[in-house]
């Protein structure tokens, strides 16, 4: 089991109570660690290319920002404040999912730590996401023809926004998002398939809704390897989340993506996704579920 780590992603300074839990990815990786598994491995990814990027990007905001020149009103919106730290950090994350893509195209699972920035746009960066990681990673795939079909498996609380916007006109990358119809973001956007659930929803439903959501997509679309965004937000305690998902029920939304695909013989990819707890602890052991499920298997 292959999983794409750099220190940087918990390296970035932030201001004091900011609302992005940035030291997570440090604390998993060592509780990950801590599983005491022989068969779990971590590889420092390489930075994703100004030509990967613009595969889903707009080359001026691009260059905008890689050259430190985004408007104020842009920086505000995209919800971290602007650093070489943070550029170096963005250019990892993107590019370990594309490593992490590829490896698991070979053999069959990998994950990356960081990823499922899906509310980044073409031309803008929106709710903590820079550059959209899993539509990139698609685009890359099909582009080198590794792949001829992507499926997007987005379970993130809120709706996979910019990947719909992004991948509108690419007919190759198919988008499936679960979320909940009243958090962030106010304006949804089209994803290929959209399964919006009312807050407040419980184990039963929300995994009877992945159960059928999964199985249409790949009896449909038969693709090439699922990029999943396994976000924690569904949990119950999540403070910007809206379901009460337990963490049982996180665990077994996990066990059964893995499986699945494990079962249909369909590489997958892992994003780490949302998740805000001020509480770390509670936080990264609801991430820590996805890697639970999948030594379970």
């Amino acid at each position: 089991m292959q999983l794409y780590y750099h220190p940087l992603y918990s390296d970035l300074i932030l201001p004091e109570r900011h609302r992005f839990p940035i030291q997570k990815y440090k604390l998993l990786k060592t509780e990950i660690e801590n599983l005491g598994v022989s068969a779990i491995h971590f590889q420092e990814p390489k930075k994703t290319t100004p030509a990967q990027l613009s595969l889903c990007h707009n080359q001026t905001y691009i260059n905008n920002f890689l050259n430190g020149t985004l408007s104020n009103k842009a920086i505000k919106k995209m919800g971290f404040p602007y650093s070489n730290e943070l550029v170096e950090r963005t250019l990892l994350s993107v590019g370990a999912s594309i490593q992490s893509s590829e490896h698991a195209l070979k053999h069959g699972f990998s994950a990356n730590l960081s990823g499922g920035y899906h509310h980044a746009y073409s031309d803008y960066g929106s709710g903590f996401c820079i550059f959209n990681d899993l539509a990139i990673a698609a685009a890359h795939l099909i582009n080198t023809e590794q792949a001829d079909t992507v499926l997007i498996f987005d379970c993130d609380v809120h709706q996979g926004d910019g990947t719909a916007q992004i991948t509108q006109n690419h007919d190759q990358i198919i988008t499936c998002s679960i979320h909940c119809e009243q958090n962030f973001p106010r304006n949804k956007q089209e994803s290929t398939y959209d399964f919006a659930l009312p807050g407040k929803t419980t184990d039963a439903e929300y995994l009877a809704t992945l159960e059928q959501a999964l199985d249409f997509c790949v009896r449909i679309h038969n693709p090439d390897i699922i990029l999943y965004n396994a976000g924690a937000d569904i949990y119950t305690k999540d403070e910007l989340g809206l379901f009460d998902v337990s963490l049982d029920g996180v665990y077994k939304r996990d066990f059964f993506t893995l499986n699945f695909c494990k079962q249909h013989q369909i590489p997958l990819m892992c994003g780490l996704g949302g998740g805000y707890q001020r509480n770390l602890s509670s936080l990264i052991n609801v991430h820590k579920q996805l890697f639970k499920a999948a030594i379970d298997l």
